[in-house]
């Protein structure tokens, strides 16, 4: 391969979804910084337990024909976990949308993950500074909560009361003492 094969083939992320392949843009500075914090949330809260987190340099493997590389997987199950990467269902996927990738991971992603039995999705949208937290109950993904963060601008036009409908904070359905902080994820982001 030439330098700038090489170099291309650096800024892409090939995945295979029902036996095609597609190819997507290595993602913005927003996109970098939600990931960034969540896996450090994840990292710290993990550190000296038996389950991994794991970012998008790691594909997973579910069926012969997906091959998915999720912006953030947390994997209990040590024996899933091989050489080339994660062979089986994670037991938490998250992806953070951008516009090359948002109708699968809205899609096709949530419905296979789903049938692979990851027991909790989350969709991460940094522009709403949001995240849809489904939880897979009875081998079906209900939506368990949309969290967001609003903007003091945003926050201006509620009452105290109304305000406290939208919680800041959220317990993933693995671990009952891990609580995941919005404010921590999307600080700084709005302004990027």
């Amino acid at each position: 391969m030439t330098n700038l094969a090489y170099r291309i083939q650096d800024e892409l992320t090939t995945e295979m979804l029902d036996g095609v392949i597609y190819m997507t843009a290595k993602p913005n500075v927003p996109h970098f910084r939600v990931k960034r914090r969540i896996v450090g949330i994840f990292e710290r809260y993990l550190k000296g337990k038996k389950c991994d987190v794991f970012d998008d340099s790691i594909t997973v493997f579910l069926t012969p024909k997906d091959e998915v590389v999720p912006d953030i997987s947390v994997v209990c199950n040590e024996d899933i976990i091989e050489t080339k990467g994660v062979c089986g269902a994670p037991d938490l996927i998250a992806e953070i949308l951008s516009p090359s990738t948002a109708k699968h991971d809205k899609g096709y992603k949530k419905s296979l993950y789903e049938r692979c039995g990851v027991k909790e999705y989350w969709i991460v949208d940094a522009g709403s500074m949001s995240i849809e937290v489904y939880w897979l109950v009875d081998g079906k993904y209900m939506l368990h909560n949309l969290y967001t963060l609003l903007s003091n601008h945003e926050k201006r036009h509620f009452s105290e009361e109304r305000l406290a409908q939208f919680p800041t904070q959220f317990k993933t359905s693995l671990f009952d003492d891990l609580t995941i902080d919005l404010e921590e994820i999307f600080q700084d982001i709005r302004e990027e």
